[in-house]
C-alpha cells in the first residue's frame, strides 16, 4: 500500500485520481493546489502525482528534492526549461514524466516506434489528435509522445523533422517529416491516430480515450511502481517493463 499525494487536486484529473487511488487500495496523502502548503503534503505522502500547471513545476520539484520524495509528472505543455529542471531533479530523486499516463497509449507508442523503425521514409507519418474544447495546448502531450516514438524509430530528431499548422500554399510535404494536426471540440477525452502512408497503402494506429479515468489509473500504477526506484528519469515504458531510466 502506497500513500499518494496529488498536486492539482481540485482539477478534473485530481478528482479522478482520488477515485483511482481508492480503487487501487492505496492511501490518499491529501491534495495541494495554488497557495497550499506543498511541504505538508509531501510529509504525508510516499509519492506525489502532479497534474497541475507548468508554472508550478519548479517549486514542486524543489520541494520533492528537499524531502527525497518521488514524483509522477503528467502535466502537459512543458517546454525545454521544464525538461531541464526535471533532468536536474532526477539526479537526486526518482521522477517519472510522461505526456500520457494511459497504459494503452504507451503501448501504442511502442508499436509506433517499431513500425517507424521498419518502414523507410517513403512512408509519410502524420499524427492526428482531438480533444475537448477546453484544452489549451496543441499539439497534445500525447501527440508529441507519439511523435517522439516515431522519431526514435527512425533515428531522427523530432524538433527538426516535424510539421504542424499547415495553412495556405505550403508547398509539397517534406520527405521524412512527421506531421501533426490538432482538432478541438465537444467533450472528447482524447483521440490519437498515427497514420503511416505510402504509395497505394496506409497503416492507421489509433487509441481512443473514453474516460479520463484511464489516465488516473495509469498515474496511480506509475506512482506505486516509482516508489522504491533509484534516482533517475523514467517514463511509462518503465512501468510497462520495457525500458530502464534515462
Amino acid at each position: 500500500m502506497t500513500t499518494i499525494g496529488i498536486i492539482g487536486s481540485k482539477g478534473r484529473m485530481g478528482q479522478a485520481l482520488v477515485a483511482a487511488i481508492a480503487a487501487a487500495g492505496h492511501d490518499l496523502g491529501g491534495g495541494a493546489d495554488q497557495g497550499d502548503d506543498i511541504a505538508a503534503l509531501i510529509a504525508a505522502s510516499d509519492v506525489l502525482v502532479d497534474f497541475s500547471s507548468p508554472a508550478a513545476l519548479q517549486a514542486t520539484l524543489d520541494a520533492c528534492v528537499a524531502a527525497s520524495t518521488p514524483i509522477v509528472i503528467g502535466t502537459t505543455g512543458l517546454e525545454a526549461a521544464h525538461h531541464a529542471a526535471i533532468d536536474v531533479a532526477a539526479r537526486k530523486i526518482p521522477v517519472l514524466q510522461t505526456g500520457n499516463t494511459s497504459l494503452g497509449v504507451n503501448m501504442l507508442a511502442a508499436l509506433v516506434e517499431q513500425a517507424a523503425s521498419k518502414l523507410g521514409d517513403d512512408w509519410d507519418i502524420e499524427i492526428v489528435e482531438m480533444h475537448h474544447r477546453h484544452k489549451v495546448d496543441a499539439p497534445s502531450g500525447t501527440a508529441k509522445l507519439l511523435g517522439e516514438a516515431a522519431a526514435s524509430g527512425r533515428g531522427i530528431d523530432l524538433n527538426t523533422h516535424s510539421e504542424s499548422g499547415r495553412d495556405g500554399i505550403t508547398g509539397a510535404r517534406t520527405k521524412g517529416a512527421i506531421g501533426f494536426a490538432a482538432l478541438r471540440g465537444g467533450s472528447v477525452a482524447g483521440d490519437h491516430t498515427v497514420i503511416l502512408a505510402s504509395d497505394e497503402e496506409r497503416i492507421e494506429l489509433t487509441h481512443r480515450a473514453e474516460n479520463r479515468m484511464i489516465f488516473a489509473r495509469g498515474a496511480v500504477k506509475a506512482a506505486g511502481w516509482l516508489v522504491g526506484q533509484s534516482a533517475g528519469r523514467y517514463g511509462m515504458d518503465g512501468v510497462l517493463g520495457m525500458l530502464m531510466p534515462e
